[in-house]
């Protein structure tokens, strides 16, 4: 579309002119510029930003594309309609995904989403097609960095975890492990960025504070994560939260206020027979004399999620133990009920159509602040029966 000759650079509204058409009398889309309202972005988000900025140049031409390949479809709303109104949800959704990208190493921006995702007509057509830079603004606050000299930086004690971890819940126990250093660097992030703001208790009210309440709940659900496979520990959630402040600002955290990295989690294997597989050997299940127990693969996340969808992701992964614990109670409670097939038809069916609503469940919480991502929920909601 660039080389289309005779085409006009046009700046309409909020954004830039977007994509000539073949012909100036179809209209173009135009959408506010996002890549100059993004600020600092940290070295390890940069990557990912880049990736959707290029993807809001992406979706700006695919929707330059259909109105010329539609033209005199539908009615007067159709352009509105058909085109815009999707337009709007992904940009909306491509939007929140770099808030969240960004999120991860520092405090999370707000992007205004809601007004940069709305994009109207060039009725003339003309324009730019892809108004989003390529390059990404460099960060201006390192992860976890203490700022100038002088400004304090939290210091929170470090989380050590000494119970055997399930391999079921290592994956999570790392998650959470890393959780907690990305909050203490969210925290040390606000702290430069609020100098001056506030009264004598601004960093305990507004920053210490909360930084306590995520600490607390990403503690639980580690001694909850190992819970599902072996006796569950108490880590001491109500000690480990609160952080203190290191106030000549010398390092990111940590008891001694030197850079606080929270160890990571090394896996051990659960005892056979614990958690969702059940022990025993595999079978296909028959003739209920109640002494069997359902077999399902372990269902593993192996993609970030969202702080904003993981109470729901614990809630689903808890519900799928407690689907397994419901089925295995069935059988007991069952025994020398119905015929060959009564297991497999009254108790294993029913499971898999539960865990995949279960597994579904979880991909569109992760969907909502991320990119969707696939589970196999059709591979692992069938369950099997160790005789």
């Amino acid at each position: 579309m660039a080389g289309v000759a005779g085409v006009a650079v046009a700046i309409v509204g909020a954004g830039l002119g977007v994509a000539a058409a073949a012909d100036n009398a179809v209209p173009t889309v135009n959408c506010p510029t996002v890549a100059d309202k993004l600020g600092a972005v940290p070295a390890q988000a940069q990557a990912e930003i880049a990736r959707n900025l290029q993807l809001l140049n992406t979706q700006i031409q695919e929707a330059n594309a259909r109105i010329v390949n539609t033209q005199g479809q539908g009615g007067a709303n159709f352009i509105q309609n058909a085109i815009l109104g999707p337009l709007k949800d992904k940009r909306f959704a491509t939007i929140n995904r770099m808030e969240t990208a960004i999120g991860r190493t520092i405090a999370k921006p707000d992007l205004n989403a809601e007004g940069l995702s709305t994009c109207t007509l060039n009725t003339n057509g003309g324009g730019n097609a892809a108004p989003e830079p390529s390059q990404v603004p460099e960060a201006s606050v390192s992860s976890g960095a203490a700022g100038a000299a002088g400004v304090p930086t939290v210091a929170c004690p470090d989380v050590v975890i000494n119970v055997a971890i399930p391999a079921q819940a290592a994956a999570e126990i790392d998650r959470n492990l890393a959780l907690l250093q990305t909050q203490i660097n969210e925290a040390n992030a606000r702290i430069v960025n609020t100098q001056g703001q506030g009264g004598a208790n601004f960093i305990q009210n507004a920053i210490l504070g909360p930084l306590e309440d995520k600490r607390f709940a990403t503690i639980n659900r580690m001694e909850t994560a190992i819970g599902r496979n072996a006796a569950k520990p108490d880590l001491n959630a109500e000690g480990l939260a609160p952080c203190g402040l290191n106030e000549a600002g010398a390092g990111a955290g940590g008891n001694d206020g030197g850079a606080a990295e929270e160890p990571t989690a090394a896996p051990t294997t659960a005892p056979a027979g614990n958690g969702n597989n059940g022990g025993g050997n595999n079978n296909a299940g028959g003739v209920n004399d109640g002494t069997g127990t359902v077999n399902c693969p372990d269902v593993v996340i192996n993609v970030a999620i969202p702080a904003q969808a993981q109470a729901e992701i614990d809630r689903n992964l808890a519900l799928l133990q407690t689907q397994i614990n419901e089925a295995n109670a069935r059988i007991a409670g069952s025994a020398g009920q119905g015929g060959a097939n009564f297991i497999q038809n009254a108790i294993l069916g029913p499971l898999e159509d539960k865990r995949f609503a279960t597994i579904n469940r979880m991909e569109t919480a992760i969907g909502r602040n991320a990119a969707k991502p696939d589970l196999n929920a059709e591979g692992l909601a069938p369950c099997s029966l160790n005789s």
